[in-house]
């Protein structure tokens, strides 16, 4: 058993998670059992069992990345401020903590667009799979590190490279890893004041390309840990070679945003219609905005981070466009592209329209089919498939 009050010890069941202060139950968010992913994994074990051996966390303690809220859950008595991309990892947070019986004030839960504090006495890192976005949020707390800042970073084997250890190295100070456990690692790196790492790189801008359709030439806002930062991804940009235009449309939705392109597009082909980018990122959200207002179209949309279409209303939305990721931090699963159609169907007025873009090997075809009733191939290539499903039902008449 790990020394002190904070450490893991064992694993009782899938999602039971033991530490030397009690025994949490952790699921992740939204749960629906039976899920064979755990909420928590041995990177934040070796984590908690190191701070447990280390004589705890002190002062002002800040948990960057935490997935599902393990680490959050397990520290609260320290009140530590979690620092989060993810809507659906700070709502698994809040549930996590009401269930292991903390008020949910016990920890400050912060999106990595929120300003951090000011002073940082120890900071904890789940290694994401972002590099870009670890190397921002490190940029982003330099500043309130001092040199008895314990900085601790916790990650899977595969997950920690060269390149991880020398972006601790450059932005925070001396770096060293511990032994393997469980296939798990830890980073551990001395805050140095004296060192200079240079200006934070992001957020990266640059140029759509001229074969972009609609958005040809324009301008593209991309904060870290967005997929494809740097360019135009091949997804959207065969999505953009298809993209539906449909005047009577008069609420259209970009679900899983990104920075914003399809969205763009939409508003370009669509300027009488209501726009609404929604994402889980609080980054991709972040993005998505400030690609509008590059373009000199700032209000034009309605921008929101959250569990599909959760914020948005039933029956209420004319066409969707997405284009779904296929994994979810390490784990490859179709449930988030399955909870996007669903929430899709719920969100479509009858007759209204949902197009997805993916690749051939998904079989999303098949859910779509499930769902709608209804599936058909817009277009495709050696890589991508297009899709079109259709909400069934009578549009009510114009009044």
């Amino acid at each position: 058993m790990a020394a002190g009050g904070l450490g893991t010890t064992s694993l009782l069941g899938m999602n039971r998670l033991v530490t030397a202060s009690g025994e949490l139950e952790l699921t992740r968010f939204p749960h629906r059992p039976p899920d064979p992913l755990r909420a928590w994994d041995a990177a934040d074990e070796y984590l908690l069992g190191h701070l447990a051996e280390t004589g705890g966390p002190r002062g002002t303690v800040v948990v960057l990345g935490d997935r599902w809220g393990a680490l959050t859950t397990a520290l609260a008595g320290h009140r530590p401020v979690q620092i989060s991309d993810s809507f659906l990892g700070r709502s698994a947070t809040r549930e996590n903590l009401l269930r292991a019986g903390h008020d949910p004030e016990a920890a400050t839960l912060l999106t990595t667009r929120d300003a951090p504090p000011e002073r940082v006495d120890t900071l904890l890192v789940r290694v994401p799979k972002s590099l870009a976005l670890l190397e921002d949020q490190l940029h982003r707390l330099r500043p309130a590190l001092h040199p008895g800042t314990a900085v601790v970073g916790a990650g899977m084997v595969k997950e920690i490279h060269t390149s991880t250890l020398r972006l601790f190295e450059e932005i925070v100070g001396p770096t060293r890893t511990s032994l393997a456990v469980k296939k798990a690692r830890l980073v551990l790196a001395e805050p140095d004041p004296s060192r200079d790492p240079g200006p934070d790189p992001w957020p990266l801008v640059h140029t759509l390309p001229p074969d972009a359709g609609a958005v040809a030439g324009r301008t593209v806002v991309n904060h870290a840990g967005v997929f494809c930062a740097d360019r135009l991804d091949i997804g959207t940009r065969f999505f953009l070679e298809h993209l539906p235009v449909q005047p009577d449309a008069s609420r259209i939705v970009d679900l899983g945003c990104g920075n914003g392109v399809l969205g763009l597009a939409a508003a370009l082909t669509h300027p009488d219609a209501e726009i609404v980018c929604t994402d889980e990122s609080h980054q991709a959200v972040a993005s998505a905005e400030e690609t509008f207002a590059a373009n000199g179209l700032a209000g034009r949309a309605v921008f929101t981070a959250a569990d599909a279409l959760g914020a948005v209303g039933p029956g209420s939305v004319d066409l969707i466009l997405n284009n779904p990721p296929f994994h979810s931090h390490q784990a490859t699963t179709d449930a988030t592209a399955w909870r996007m159609f669903a929430e899709a169907r719920r969100a479509l007025a009858p007759g209204g329209e949902l197009w997805v873009v993916g690749n051939r090997h998904l079989g999303y075809h098949v859910k779509l089919r499930r769902l709608f009733g209804n599936c058909s191939t817009v277009a495709s290539n050696p890589k991508f498939v297009l899709l079109r499903a259709v909400r069934r039902g009578r549009r009510p008449p114009a009044r």
